[in-house]
């Protein structure tokens, strides 16, 4: 008599077929997610640059309502109302050339936002793999409703400083987070355990590179990148006049004072004075770290670049001086920094499976559950 205490067999393919869809997901959503991360990686980064090329050029009141162009998705239906601000300001915020950039910029802003809906949604369905947790693509998903939350109070509120700033370090965050989504993909060398109790090194140096990013925001946002012409010095001496107080108000206007005067060169020095010089702060700790690590296995290929980027930064930034804020390197400037973001957060990536072994499924294009075993000898 068979024995009832004895296993079943195993369901056949076609037994599986007819019981309903295999729950698991399979290899090609791995592969598709992959893609979308790493696309929706370099378009954060070039939405970063082009919105430094939009607050350069003034373009950011170039449409001075939000979402569409005065009540039109482009600019196309807004020409008479375009024409109408530049006839009564020449030289003001508004030109059909600003409008296109400024629409531009929101039109790829929005596309960014549809592809990390895609990837939420796709993190969500792969939540059964190992190591496979929705939550940081769920943060995106926050993060780049909130960016854009800041993007239409820029317009809506003038371009006041604070809301502008708040607005570009929110962008590196968001690009913070998408450079850890994407490394989390991508194979590297195994790291060795503990070296140098980098991690913490690594997160203090991206805290001092996201406030120095947002002393930058505050320069760029208060026009005041030539405040200082000279260098080392500032106005020739080394302390010059500077007012910290107006400088650093936070709720006023766009050249304005607090109490609504026009900003003073005193409080324009104060704020270009406490970037430059915070600068070798930042080149300093993040230099040391990346010469620690410029030969370590698994580090040496983002330490160098870091190293790179920040000779990068100081050029760019002496050149903006020396050659009063030209366009191009300005916008480089800002890349720059968008690069250091997202190198350290990949060291960051790396020092935090330092002495790990590699993950399962992160390597490879196919889950683990879909990978064949291999034949007997």
């Amino acid at each position: 008599m068979m024995d009832r205490t004895a296993s079943a067999p195993a369901a056949t393919p076609a037994a599986r077929d007819l019981s309903g869809p295999d729950p698991r997901p399979s290899a090609g959503l791995l592969a598709r997610y992959r893609k979308l991360v790493f696309l929706a990686w370099f378009l954060t980064l070039d939405l970063i640059m082009f919105g430094a090329f939009v607050r350069l050029t003034d373009s950011g009141l170039g449409c001075p309502d939000w979402p569409g162009c005065y009540g039109h998705f482009s600019p196309l239906g807004a020409g008479e109302h375009i024409r109408a601000a530049l006839e009564a300001m020449p030289y003001g915020p508004v030109s059909a050339f600003k409008a296109w950039i400024e629409m531009i910029h929101r039109y790829a802003g929005a596309f960014l936002g549809l592809m990390i809906i895609a990837i939420a949604l796709c993190a969500w369905r792969l939540r059964r793999l190992p190591d496979r947790s929705p939550a940081l693509a769920g943060c995106v998903l926050v993060m780049v409703c909130v960016q854009g939350a800041f993007g239409a109070w820029t317009v809506t509120h003038r371009l006041m400083p604070l809301v502008v700033t708040t607005h570009l370090v929110l962008g590196m965050g968001l690009l913070a987070l998408m450079t850890w989504l994407a490394a989390r993909e991508k194979a590297h060398a195994p790291v060795p355990a503990d070296p140098g109790a980098g991690r913490a090194w690594m997160i203090l140096g991206l805290a001092v590179l996201f406030l120095q990013v947002a002393l930058g925001g505050w320069v760029s946002t208060n026009y005041a990148a030539l405040a200082c012409m000279d260098f080392p010095t500032c106005h020739g001496a080394w302390l010059p006049p500077m007012d910290f107080r107006e400088g650093y108000a936070l709720l006023r206007g766009l050249g304005q004072l607090s109490s609504g005067e026009l900003i003073s060169q005193d409080a324009l020095t104060a704020i270009h004075w406490t970037h430059r010089n915070f600068a070798f702060l930042v080149i300093a700790l993040l230099g040391v770290l990346a010469w620690r690590w410029r030969r370590t296995p698994g580090l040496a290929g983002p330490a160098r670049l870091l190293l790179a980027l920040l000779a990068l930064q100081l050029l760019t930034g002496l050149t903006t001086i020396f050659f009063q804020w030209p366009l191009l390197i300005a916008v480089m400037h800002n890349g720059g920094a968008a690069g250091l973001v997202l190198v350290g957060v990949t060291l960051l990536w790396r020092l935090s499976r330092a002495g790990k072994p590699a993950r399962p499924g992160r390597e490879t294009h196919e889950p683990p559950h879909d990978r064949k075993p291999p034949k007997a000898a």
